[in-house]
């Protein structure tokens, strides 16, 4: 994918992707410390948001806080699910870019928290209105269907609130890192035969940890490819669900467990005779999207790269990117 094709230029979709490692060399935050004093004192922190503002930013930030063994409780949920939980102790942060999400400012208006915070797109929400601060993101807005840019800001933004609250920071050199390695995913070459194979497939399955990346990688085969998909989490794709998979179909494993790539294979290759596909820093016994790797910082580059696939596979069924049929901006927008 590149800005200097005409069948990838045309789209706001890919445009707004490719912005991506620009956002990720520019990124600040304003000051965090009212966010981190809350945390200090609650201990408890409920990421909350719907479909994309909360599968990548809230599961990566979870899996930085249990890898770090922060002495901090985070959770996440839909707003919904996260009405019917008590969270009068919890340090509660809402993402949704329009700020206009209906569960969540329903959410926000109706449960009593130790503190409320906005991550929002735009300034002056009815989200940010009932909440203690509002925090402005800086990647500016998105035309396309599918959010992307801002997925990775906010991932960014919790990935640093957790560092400040262990009295640590992203540091510049990091953030240019990762913006460099960032270009380089999104614009690398993906291999013909396997974009062709993933096309003919009825049904898309991402297989991975329970980090956001195959989830929200899920999600985005549905807006950006229109194709049926699912996510199969851990090693789930060979504990059952073989019985109703079909060799048309393609697995497309990020980041495999090496110990369990046998398995993959005898089950799902020799058992089902279906098309699996690695996303891996490692060379894999499956066909492999080989990608660099950023200490700290995998789950960016993996996700980009499921962009980068996506984009391609889009493409070649020939679709426009930008207008899906029944997808909307705003999912379920508040009206009051």
């Amino acid at each position: 994918m590149n800005n200097r094709e005409t069948k990838y230029n045309q789209f706001a979709l890919a445009k707004e992707m490719l912005e991506t490692s620009e956002i990720i060399r520019n990124f600040r935050t304003k000051d965090l410390s009212p966010v981190v004093d809350a945390l200090k004192k609650s201990k408890k922190l409920f990421l909350t948001g719907e479909g994309s503002s909360r599968i990548f930013p809230a599961k990566n930030a979870i899996n930085i806080a249990q890898k770090a063994n922060l002495p901090l409780t985070v959770y996440t949920q839909g707003s919904r699910q996260a009405a019917e939980f008590e969270l009068r102790d919890f340090v509660l942060f809402g993402a949704s870019n329009s700020g206009k999400t209906k569960e969540v400012i329903s959410l926000f208006k109706t449960k009593s928290a130790f503190a409320k915070f906005a991550l929002t797109a735009y300034r002056d929400t009815p989200l940010e209105a009932i909440s203690e601060a509002g925090f402005i993101l800086a990647c500016g807005a998105e035309n396309a269907v599918a959010a992307t840019k801002s997925v990775i800001e906010q991932a960014l933004f919790y990935h640093k609130m957790l560092l400040n609250y262990e009295g640590k920071d992203i540091d510049r050199t990091t953030l240019s890192k990762l913006a460099d390695l960032s270009a380089e995913v999104l614009e690398m070459h993906i291999d013909p035969e396997i974009t062709e194979k993933i096309v003919a497939a009825p049904i898309i399955y991402f297989a991975g940890r329970n980090v956001g990346v195959a989830e929200e990688a899920t999600l985005k085969t549905n807006e950006i490819t229109r194709k049926k998909s699912a996510y199969l989490e851990g090693t789930y794709a060979v504990h059952g669900i073989e019985e109703v998979m079909d060799k048309s179909e393609t697995v497309i494993v990020v980041d495999p467990y090496k110990e369990e790539e046998e398995k993959f294979q005898e089950v799902l290759v020799k058992g089902v005779g279906m098309n699996v596909i690695a996303i891996a820093s490692r060379d894999t016994i499956f066909p492999t999207i080989k990608i660099p790797t950023l200490e700290g910082f995998n789950n960016y580059l993996q996700l980009q790269t499921c962009w980068n696939l996506l984009v391609e596979i889009g493409i070649a069924e020939g679709i426009n990117l930008d207008k899906p049929v029944r997808a909307r901006k705003v999912g379920n927008e508040f009206l009051g």
